[in-house]
């Protein structure tokens, strides 16, 4: 089931009455009520031509985007992110030239302003993967800039503006795995190595270690995006051996358990798509980018386990971007498109209305 809380604006317009005739009339009046008929259809045609003439086919939508301070850094794709409090940090990825990137940036959304940080301490890379438990942050696995992938991981400390390694990945090397955290610890699922994967681990700072965990509930596959609400973390989209993935899981630590839920957008191939964005915001979860020819909006609630169409992204359409949430909005930045690198950074109100032409 798909909803689309579309409204449309209109004019009103009166519309003349429509006049009978009586079959007993004279002929008289017959003629007279045979032209006043004819003058209402005339009349009639002309109101519904103002009313054409004044419609409306804009269409608004809650869900809007407004243009942020662009990445002082070069533009990239493939880049790596996580949210410590109310600061995100984002860096490492691929620039207009192809080379592997390892500066690191700090976005703080009240005063919409970007610092740079202690570069990444790793090997420069990208399609790696980034989360944060409690205080600190984490990136690792991606590709280096001969395409080895990679296994290891470095936490970063905001206090002290510093890195260091931790415990390599627990899984094989791997590319464009996907990652989240809930708790106290981080997971990071799926991936390429050589061959498409599903396998799941988790990471416990406390104990610098990795367990494997329950794996991936569908599908094998690369580019998937993550989100989670209520510690509960909901996993989907990406490619399998080239075929685009709609299923959709939802999973609990608690239980080690995946669960599947509603596909994304039943039966709509024509919306699948790998590598996009996925951010939580007030108990919903959204989804866009990850196609290189549209910049729709969805948005997921748990409780009904329903999509929802919500507008359209308002930056230019792409893959391999990052997002994340702070407070109530959402937000995107960087990507690709082609040969095209970003580094516009847009934020997302799914309670304000966007006029669409």
């Amino acid at each position: 089931m798909i909803h689309l809380p579309f409204r449309f604006l209109s004019t009103k317009s009166s519309q003349s009455k429509a006049v009978s005739s009586e079959t007993t009339l004279s002929n008289a009046t017959k003629k007279t009520k045979r032209v006043n008929w004819i003058l209402g259809l005339i009349s009639i045609g002309w109101a519904g031509l103002l009313i054409g003439c004044n419609t409306s086919s804009t269409v608004v939508i809650l869900g809007d985007w407004t243009s942020k301070s662009e990445l002082e850094g070069p533009a990239r794709f493939g880049a790596s992110s996580f949210v410590i409090g109310t600061i995100a940090y984002m860096g490492t990825g691929t620039d207009v030239s192809n080379n592997r990137l390892k500066d690191f940036w700090a976005y703080d959304p009240t005063r919409n302003a970007w610092t740079q940080k202690a570069d990444f301490a790793g090997i420069a890379r990208n399609v790696g993967v980034g989360f944060s438990v409690g205080t600190k942050g984490y990136i690792g696995t991606g590709l280096d800039a001969n395409s080895t992938r990679l296994k290891d991981f470095w936490e970063y400390d905001p206090a002290a503006n510093s890195w260091k390694q931790v415990a390599d990945f627990g899984g094989t090397a791997r590319q464009t795995a996907t990652a989240f955290s809930i708790g106290t610890k981080g997971y990071v699922t799926c991936g390429f190595d050589g061959n498409y994967l599903k396998d799941m681990w988790s990471y416990d700072p406390t104990q610098n270690a990795w367990t494997k965990v329950a794996s991936y509930g569908g599908s094998k596959r690369v580019g998937a995006i993550a989100f989670v609400i209520n510690n509960m973390a909901y996993v989907g989209t990406g490619n399998n051996n080239n075929s685009a993935q709609l299923d959709w899981y939802v999973y609990d630590p608690s239980q080690d358990l995946w669960t599947q839920k509603l596909n994304f957008i039943t039966d709509q191939t024509s919306i699948a798509r790998s590598y996009a964005v996925g951010f939580a915001i007030n108990g919903k979860g959204y989804i866009t980018g990850g196609d290189a020819s549209t910049k729709d909006v969805w948005e997921y609630d748990p409780t009904t386990d329903l999509w929802t169409a919500r507008g359209v992204f308002e930056g230019a359409s792409r893959t391999y971007a990052v997002g994340w949430a702070i407070g109530n909005k959402g937000y995107v930045t960087t990507g690709s498109n082609g040969t095209s690198r970003f580094d516009d950074l847009w934020d997302f109100d799914p309670t304000i209305e966007q006029v669409i032409p």
